[in-house]
């Protein structure tokens, strides 16, 4: 039924729960499995200081290269080779749905934590992709934290 999966990862423990899910149905269907982090860009800007920033460090790099260890780790556990890691810049709503599409994926698989609320009416990651996407989506419950 489905070929290509797409999981993504936020770096939580409950995100495992999530993958977990990913290797099983990526079995059950004979399916690729690909695992996607999104790092969100933080501007160097502080306000305090008129829109300049004080500090002369990019955490960008910092931050992508932490998130391709992290996946790293999670693709030995769970037998995900290097070229079906997918590290990118920007917001995980977007680039969820781009690196899906990119990559022909026929379903995506986020966590949900179920959010009630304000939460709600702000909108999440997984909602977003629901709404969105246009392959299968599989949302996971995940366990509070």
């Amino acid at each position: 039924m489905y070929k290509r999966i797409l999981v993504a990862v936020d770096f939580s423990n409950s995100c495992i729960k999530a993958t977990q899910k990913a290797k099983e149905l990526s079995e059950k269907y004979g399916a690729s499995l690909d695992i996607f982090h999104a790092v969100e860009y933080l501007p160097q800007v502080d306000s305090s200081f008129g829109g300049v920033s004080p500090f002369d460090v990019d955490l960008t790099e910092q931050l992508i290269e932490t998130a391709k260890k992290h996946l790293a780790d999670l693709g030995k556990r769970f037998s995900i080779p290097q070229e079906r890691q997918w590290v990118e810049l920007g917001s995980p709503k977007s680039e969820i749905l781009r690196v899906a599409g990119d990559i022909k994926a026929d379903l995506i698989i986020v966590g949900s934590h179920g959010r009630h609320g304000i939460a709600v009416l702000m909108g999440s990651t997984a909602s977003s992709v629901v709404h969105h996407a246009i392959c299968d989506v599989l949302a996971v419950r995940l366990p509070k934290e």
